[in-house]
């Protein structure tokens, strides 16, 4: 049996495929293409972040928020306080120089990306966490400085981090191209935004993109940045196919870009509020045989998103 979808899951998918996703809600990205990071944190809560770029020395100082709230239209996100002077200007103190470190050797879940980070007496966590988040679309190769800067992310947190759960199977025409689906919780909840712009971008403090790489694909060999999309208001759900698209038009001119199946995917998304960046890593799929295993996993696939998927019409299967 091949796999069949709704019309309106292609629409979705060839929609979010064609949006050239730049940007999410970024509060705690410190700088990019920084070296020679370190962070210390004083037993008032207050956490210096060292690092250099371009051979300047940097020492801004971040406080006043831990972990996340879940999406609500009656307050923003939580989001850090910041002294880019290093205490001068906020706090009155040059806290980078005398700031009395008590923070101990990081204790916390791991995390991918990760850089740095430390565990203060109170049990939080301070992590920073560094991935390359403008690479362009579609697998193209980045043609811009812009588009291979690798940010440096802060957080605070307690507990776990938000979990970013995805599955992949096959779609349409005979299982022609891959597919995935999943959703984005944070302590149970789902991650989500209440607005974002043509191409995208959130609108406010709690919308997440989600990054996919694909690995060893007709793109080329190594990682590639496949596409970003949104997480769903239904429930942080998301769902994305793997088709051929034309470059956009702010691409260099070119043939039409193949479809990005790849032997492995990747995806992050900046964590929600202030705490980690969130990261899954799952195998490819080997091309579409009809073959009984193959059936057997589709099988299991509608089951597993026809349960999570039903508030989500842009995601539901037939």
């Amino acid at each position: 049996m091949a796999p069949r979808f709704r019309l309106l899951l292609l629409l979705a998918s060839t929609l979010v495929a064609l949006l050239a996703v730049s940007s999410a809600s970024a509060s705690e990205i410190v700088t990019r293409n920084a070296k020679n990071v370190s962070v210390k944190v004083d037993s008032k809560g207050h956490a210096v972040v060292y690092y250099t770029v371009g051979g300047k020395r940097s020492y801004p100082v971040f406080w006043g928020a831990v972990n996340a709230r879940p999406p609500t239209r009656a307050r923003a996100q939580v989001k850090f306080k910041r002294d880019y002077s290093g205490g001068y200007m906020k706090l009155g103190t040059p806290l980078w120089k005398n700031i009395k470190n008590v923070c101990r050797p990081y204790a916390g879940p791991p995390l991918a990306w990760y850089v740095t980070g430390c565990t203060a007496p109170d049990g939080s966590h301070w992590v920073l966490q560094s991935w390359q988040r403008r690479l362009p679309n579609l697998g193209m190769t980045p043609w811009l400085a812009a588009q291979r800067v690798w940010e440096l992310h802060l957080s605070h947190f307690t507990g776990q981090p938000a979990v970013l759960e995805i599955y992949t199977d096959y779609i349409y025409w005979g299982g022609l191209f891959h597919h995935l689906f999943g959703r984005l919780t944070y302590r149970g909840h789902p991650v989500y935004g209440f607005g974002s712009s043509s191409s995208g971008v959130p609108t406010d403090s709690y919308g997440r993109n989600v990054y996919v790489d694909t690995f060893n694909s007709r793109y080329a060999s190594g990682w590639r940045r496949e596409n970003g999309f949104l997480s769903h208001r239904a429930g942080g759900t998301f769902c994305y196919g793997f088709y051929p698209h034309d470059r956009y038009a702010s691409f260099p001119a070119g043939p039409r870009r193949p479809r990005g199946n790849g032997e492995a995917y990747r995806a992050t998304v900046i964590g929600p509020g202030v705490s980690p960046d969130a990261f899954w890593s799952g195998a490819g799929l080997p091309e579409w045989t009809n073959s009984p295993d193959q059936n057997d996993l589709e099988e299991r696939m509608n089951r597993i998103s026809s349960s999570m998927m039903t508030n989500d019409p842009k995601c539901q299967r037939a």
